[in-house]
């Protein structure tokens, strides 16, 4: 599963068998404001909201972009890893 960045639509998306999950932001004052996140009714609680909020992390590090959680299920993942409560503020 490879996330996607569609810049034109403000979101990062995630292909899951045809189905697509994503997360959505805003731009301000050179942050991206992560504000909802979204996996189909049908593929929810096997853990790929956890995978597609982690991969939308590692995107937007990598693209250089820094991030706010505003999402509470963001934030949440942000505050229980070790790996990202320090990189997304919450």
């Amino acid at each position: 599963m490879e996330i996607t960045h569609d810049k034109e639509n403000n979101s990062f998306k995630l292909n899951i068998n045809g189905e697509i999950a994503k997360v959505t932001y805003t731009l301000r004052d050179g942050k991206m404001y992560l504000n909802h996140s979204e996996v189909p009714s049908n593929l929810r609680g096997k853990g790929l909201g956890k995978i597609l909020v982690e991969k939308t992390f590692e995107k937007l590090t990598e693209e250089g972009y820094k991030a706010v959680a505003v999402c509470s299920y963001v934030k949440a993942v942000a505050s229980r890893s070790s790996k990202w409560k320090t990189r997304i503020a919450v």
